[in-house]
């Protein structure tokens, strides 16, 4: 066994050392800067959307404003650039963000041929549809021969088509590039449904004149885990983001809030919680970030579970239960992976 141990930390030590002093060109040009530029969506309600100030509001944007904080101790440094569907990975690409936070679902080709990277889900959808809730229609089945409204450049559009090629039926799709062109042709009759990840269906439900007069069918078509996604190449930035989106869960798992993430940081005794909250200061050094940046993060935006219920749920406008986005205790698909 110690020879074992000591031939782990051999092989361990040099390449520790090696990794530990990778400059990231992402956060030294963040840094430089002074702000954060984070990728949107162009308005979907309970992920990004301005509120009747112009202030942009969601779990989008709260997590863009928790990365802020962990960087800068200072959620408002940041800027935030709304991006159409079939251009925000391109964005990202070429440099003009520094994350994409986009309700953007992540998948192996994604992944593998764009030149980006996908973190760590943060959220868990499916594919669904949405159609008048007097239109008789009680299963997608029914929706055979319809037109269907869709967004361009989303998984949703390939989706759509797998499925009804597989029950050997037509459709006619009437693609848009903005969710909220395609909500307004639904509502306007131009389309019988509208087909996109059942989260957003149910976000964009909310903001229509009459919520009431609509339904989300209850079927699934898909995994729809939406995660960050970050240039390839810079792996102290992609370590930062995913890291950041675990210590929300995290807090939440320890529950660890905005009311209460001080008063745990100096009493804490449990070795995990104080890691977490810098008391001892080695995941900050790991990041290249402050060792208290995870308690900046959850004592100004709250843990995951407050970023969740303030934005999308049971008692907002949107109005969606936690369901499979609720922590694994809870019986939920949400799990921090261990952060020591």
């Amino acid at each position: 066994m110690a020879a074992c141990v000591a031939l782990g930390a051999a092989f361990a030590g040099p390449a520790s050392a090696q990794q530990s002093t990778q400059p990231s060109p992402t956060l030294d040009a963040i840094r430089a800067r002074g702000a954060l530029v984070c990728g949107i969506s162009t308005g979907v309600a309970g992920f990004a959307l301005p509120d009747s100030q112009g202030n942009w509001r969601g779990l989008d944007i709260d997590l863009c404003r928790g990365l802020a904080a962990a960087i800068f101790n200072d959620p408002a440094k940041l800027r935030l650039v709304p991006l159409a569907t079939s251009t925000r990975f391109t964005a990202l690409g070429s440099g003009e963000i520094d994350v994409l936070i986009r309700v953007s679902t992540m998948t192996m080709l994604r992944d593998t041929t764009l030149g980006l990277r996908a973190t760590m889900p943060y959220f868990y959808d499916g594919h669904g549809f949405m159609v008048r809730a007097d239109a008789g229609i009680q299963r997608v089945r029914d929706l055979a021969g319809a037109t269907i409204c869709l967004q361009q450049g989303t998984t949703n559009e390939q989706i759509t088509a797998d499925y009804f090629r597989s029950i050997n039926a037509e459709f006619r799709p009437v693609v848009f590039e903005r969710a909220d062109q395609a909500i307004g042709a639904l509502a306007a009759g131009r389309c019988d449904s509208f087909g996109l990840d059942a989260g957003a269906l149910a976000a964009l439900r909310s903001t229509m004149a009459n919520p009431g007069d609509w339904v989300v069918l209850p079927e699934r078509f898909s995994k729809e885990p939406y995660g960050a996604y970050v240039r390839r190449g810079d792996d102290n930035w992609f370590d930062i983001v995913r890291w950041f989106t675990n210590a929300v869960i995290e807090a939440e798992e320890q529950g660890i809030t905005s009311a209460n993430a001080e008063e745990i940081r100096r009493t804490a005794a449990n070795p995990n919680t104080r890691r977490l909250l810098g008391v001892t200061p080695e995941l900050g050094q790991a990041l290249k970030l402050d060792s208290a940046w995870a308690y900046n993060v959850v004592r100004t935006l709250g843990n995951y579970g407050e970023m969740y219920e303030r934005n999308m749920g049971p008692n907002t406008p949107v109005g969606l239960a936690r369901g499979p986005n609720n922590i694994w205790t809870n019986g939920g698909l949400l799990y921090a992976l261990p952060m020591r």
